[in-house]
């Protein structure tokens, strides 16, 4: 009898210290850009303080992220406890009931801090269902020193007439340097995001007022014609590889005159550690054409947390943590201030170590306040979004219509072919999803 309750007794004490030592592991789904790459070097901190969770990392190129995360959301896989998605999918996903409110980030998080229109843009009825990493439009990034050497002058926002000349007048590929680095990359978030913002700078939109795509407008015709005349023919070549990640490479081993994209890029171009023209870099807005409206997109990274997790406690405790105050502080603290993650908090704008440290600060905070999701085109438009349409057919419309402009870029079609194929693809997806 002894032996037994002995035996008893001592599988109740291993079973009570399996469960104290029980963890909590988090897997984080999440895209291979550098401030994301930072973050997980930096997760000790959280790790260490919060010693009953644990962190597993899968870390994605950006086209492969929002495919898995998609897929896994809806159809409930239950892969992901956290999912880095971004300001096009919150709205639909929260209107869909695919994911839990933040609703326990903690008396300190400070969500008023938040910028209004990236707050905006992961709240549904004022409360958060995604928190903002880092928060970005897009400008452009260009070479001051060879501009100089060109007898080039930027005296503010410049067109893309004005662009072209520029290219042409860098692009010496010779001498290893190209006039001008831009996405070509099919994807609705790689190409698309910057052909889209031309086209509302040249007039388009994506759809009328009725729902009907635009693609086989005069003003769409504009916009791929300079795309594909400046990116290539002054571009680097194989630019249809070439997406975010590509560019930063690209531009950082002094090869492109221009780059327009993400103004995130702007702390990785101006860090010695990853740029080899880190003190030559100047900064303008996004070119303008007919119009300055919509002519730079807005974005957000953002954790989320899928409905129906059995971790919610324990993510909202890593998404505080990553997109906190204090984890600014730490970023500065082992990085700088001129890399932290940018775009998300006011108080970044108002602080003066960060705005010394970064030269690129005021350029990025106009271009975020000057983004506009509600009147991002000319002509009145009935979706919502900068450089896509906050519909859930969208992405896979933005997907078929990147492959086809890619297609355009790389001369396996015309422009014209390209436009009148993105025409009746994404006219067949709304006529099959009900819009008319």
């Amino acid at each position: 009898m002894k032996r037994v309750m002995g035996a008893a007794l001592c599988a109740l004490l291993a079973g009570g210290i399996a469960h104290a030592n029980a963890e909590t592991k988090l897997t984080i789904a999440t895209v291979n850009n550098g401030d994301m790459i930072r973050m997980q070097k930096l997760t000790d901190d959280f790790t260490s303080k919060n010693p009953d969770i644990s962190l597993e990392w899968v870390t994605l190129e950006e086209n492969t992220l929002r495919q898995r995360v998609t897929t896994d959301i809806a159809t409930k896989g239950g892969q992901y406890d956290i999912m880095t998605i971004g300001t096009y999918e919150v709205p639909i996903w929260a209107e869909k009931g695919w994911l839990a409110p933040l609703d326990k980030l903690g008396a300190d998080y400070d969500t008023d801090d938040l910028m209004p229109a990236i707050r905006s843009a992961v709240s549904k009825d004022g409360d958060l269902f995604a928190a903002p990493f880092y928060g970005e439009s897009s400008m452009m990034m260009y070479r001051k020193d060879l501009f100089e050497a060109a007898g080039i002058t930027v005296n503010g926002r410049l067109t893309w007439d004005q662009t072209l000349e520029i290219a042409k007048k860098l692009h010496k590929p010779d001498e290893g340097v190209y006039g001008i680095c831009l996405r070509g990359k099919a994807g609705w978030g790689e190409n698309m995001a910057l052909i889209t913002t031309m086209g509302n700078a040249y007039g388009a939109r994506l759809f009328d007022e009725n729902w009907n795509p635009t693609f086989d407008s005069a003003e769409w015709k504009a916009a791929l014609d300079m795309y594909t005349n400046v990116l290539g023919n002054y571009g680097p070549p194989g630019a249809t590889s070439n997406g975010f990640n590509e560019n930063l490479s690209l531009f950082n081993s002094g090869k492109c005159g221009m780059w327009i994209d993400a103004t995130v890029a702007a702390s990785f171009v101006t860090n010695p550690k990853d740029s080899k023209v880190a003190d030559k870099v100047g900064f303008t807005e996004a070119p303008c054409a007919t119009t300055c409206t919509g002519a730079n997109w807005l974005w957000a990274w953002n954790l989320g947390i899928p409905m129906g997790s059995q971790k919610v406690d324990a993510a909202q405790k890593f998404i505080a943590w990553a997109t906190s105050k204090d984890y600014l502080e730490l970023v500065a603290s082992k990085e700088g201030w001129a890399n932290v993650p940018p775009g998300t908090r006011m108080s970044l704008y108002q602080n003066p170590k960060y705005l010394e440290a970064a030269p690129f600060a005021d350029e990025t905070l106009l271009a975020i306040d000057s983004a506009d999701p509600i009147n991002s085109t000319m002509q009145p438009k009935p979706y919502v979004g900068v450089q896509f349409a906050a519909i859930p057919e969208f992405q896979g419309i933005g997907t078929t219509v990147g492959q086809q402009f890619s297609a355009a870029l790389a001369g396996q079609m015309s422009v014209e072919q390209a436009l009148a194929a993105a025409q009746s693809s994404t006219d067949r997806t709304m006529r099959k999803a009900g819009y008319y």
